[in-house]
């Protein structure tokens, strides 16, 4: 069902913020792109433009990346304590919390999706982040290691390790998420004493902008975050290979993921962390709480309106009951909503942009070209903004384009299965391992099966819980590396060995 276009206008403070001219941070300081170029930010319900932020390029980068290496090397931010570094994390998380429903309404504005989502999930997601990292500041640490040298008889030595931050690091992030991924980048870098240039996604930078203000409230050095808009082919591309950043960070495609790593490479060798696509499994076992696994798996696929690297799209289903599961998850389908993100009643809002639009329309021709049916949904929704109507594939093959590529789009593709070694090897069968799901009553039951898949997260009997301190990132062409929980300390520090001769 598609509501109208049109929804209650945003609060005051929130217009008052989009309607303002919107530049880039650079060393403490709001400035145009060197170009002067602009970028046009449109509203996906409307595909109206609503703000235009600066097009930072490789002149631009250059600028942040020198202020961060001076934040680095010099001045106030190396001579902060780790509690110092703590509570100016816990003063932003602070801030977030007194600006939720405006940072919930630029989400909605400039993503599309619902207002009320953004207020239960993404704000709320972010703030518990840096809280989570704020707490991290003050405890990391390095080990003593007794040591034998064993050409060296009788001699006495004191070892032991140092976890220092890895330097400047450039951070993409992407547009599904845009203020969360903004924390997880962030959260960890700072917490370890990094210096950040964040290059936020041309399609929707507003909320990126807006927390740029309030780190500089929370009293965060200037330099130590600057934050480039730009498109990714001219901003995101220098930064990658940038010969003075020690350390690049990155969330999106696989296939933009190996354009960092090739930069990287090419340049200086520095460090690289992805958390990249997915094509992740969602079982339902024969014994599996029906009631709960069907509600499940639409919002596995229907979150985020498939907008999310873990959407669990491929939907594999006993045969006993597949006909009963695909029948619920389209009857949850039917319920859903479509609408701009600002309506009270929005279930789903529009895809982020025309072109998104027109690649999940694309992976929906491709599979009906190839034999695959359309049990709900499979077209576009209204005649404004980016809408795709849920949808059920079914009739689909291993080797069709909607099982094994990513659509990021609210599109799933139900595969009935008998026999479990099967299961398994079907499940596998992707160059992704983001996420994955098992359904079932049978605890033992699933946790052996959540061991056999080939996956960084495995949800039993839920899907798409995240927290703070549950890492996340994938096996094989998901990604490199853990954002989140402790293990993304590890991202942003390296380990120096000191040994002292006595």
């Amino acid at each position: 069902m598609l509501l109208t276009t049109e929804a209650p206008a945003a609060d005051s403070d929130t217009l008052a913020f989009i309607d303002r001219e919107h530049k880039l941070l650079i060393d403490g300081d709001w400035v145009p792109a060197e170009s002067g170029e602009t970028i046009d930010v449109k509203n996906p319900a409307d595909g109206e433009t609503i703000a235009t932020v600066a097009a930072g390029d490789k002149a631009d980068i250059d600028k942040a990346v020198a202020a961060a290496r001076r934040a680095f090397e010099g001045g106030e931010w190396p001579a902060l304590t780790a509690s110092e570094r703590g509570r100016m994390l816990w003063k932003l998380a602070d801030l977030i919390e007194e600006h939720l429903e405006e940072f919930a309404e630029i989400e909605s504005l400039d993503n599309g999706k619902p207002r009320a989502v953004a207020a239960a999930a993404d704000v709320p997601l972010a703030i518990d982040l840096f809280r989570y990292m704020a707490g991290w500041a003050t405890k990391i640490e390095g080990t003593t290691i007794p040591i034998s040298v064993p050409y060296m008889p009788g001699a006495e030595f004191h070892s032991y390790t140092l976890r220092e931050p890895v330097g400047v690091v450039g951070q993409i992030i992407p547009w599904n998420f845009p203020l969360l991924m903004a924390a997880w980048k962030l959260g960890p870098a700072l917490a370890t004493g990094c210096t950040v240039v964040l290059k936020i996604a041309e399609e929707t930078p507003l909320s990126g902008l807006r927390l740029g203000h309030l780190i500089q409230d929370a009293g965060f050095p200037d330099g130590v975050v600057n934050i480039v808009t730009g498109y990714g082919e001219t901003a995101g591309a220098a930064l990658a290979a940038h010969p003075d950043v020690d350390k690049v960070a990155f969330t999106g495609s696989t296939e933009v993921g190996k354009l960092i790593v090739k930069a990287a490479g090419e340049t200086n060798l520095k460090k690289v962390s992805l958390e990249l696509g997915g094509k992740s499994p969602n079982v339902i076992l024969p014994d599996a709480d029906l009631s709960t696994a069907i509600g499940g798996a639409a919002n596995a696929i229907f979150f985020n309106h498939g907008q999310c690297c873990c959407a669990g799209s491929r939907l594999f289903v006993h045969k006993s009951q597949f006909d009963q599961v695909v029948e619920g998850v389209a009857e949850q389908a039917k319920q859903i909503k479509l609408g701009p993100g600002m309506h009270p009643e929005t279930g789903m809002g529009p895809m982020v942009s025309q072109i998104q639009q027109d690649r999940v329309c694309g992976y929906l021709e491709s599979g009906f070209a190839a034999g695959a049916q359309a049990v709900i949904g499979g077209k576009r929704a209204g005649g404004e903004g980016y809408f795709v109507e849920p949808t059920i594939l079914v009739d689909t093959k291993p080797d069709m384009d909607v099982i094994q590529e990513e659509i990021f789009g609210p599109v799933v593709a139900a595969v009935p299965f008998e026999d479990p070694d099967e299961l398994i090897a079907a499940a596998n069968d992707s160059i992704y391992g983001l996420a994955a799901a098992v359904w079932t009553r049978d605890i033992s039951k699933g946790h052996r099966i959540a061991k056999q898949l080939r996956a960084g997260t495995v949800w039993i009997n839920c899907y798409n819980i995240f927290d703070a301190a549950l890492p996340f990132g994938g096996y094989k062409q998901s990604g490199w590396g853990r954002e989140m929980g402790h293990e993304a300390i590890d991202l942003y520090t390296q380990t120096k060995a000191v040994t002292l001769q006595f």
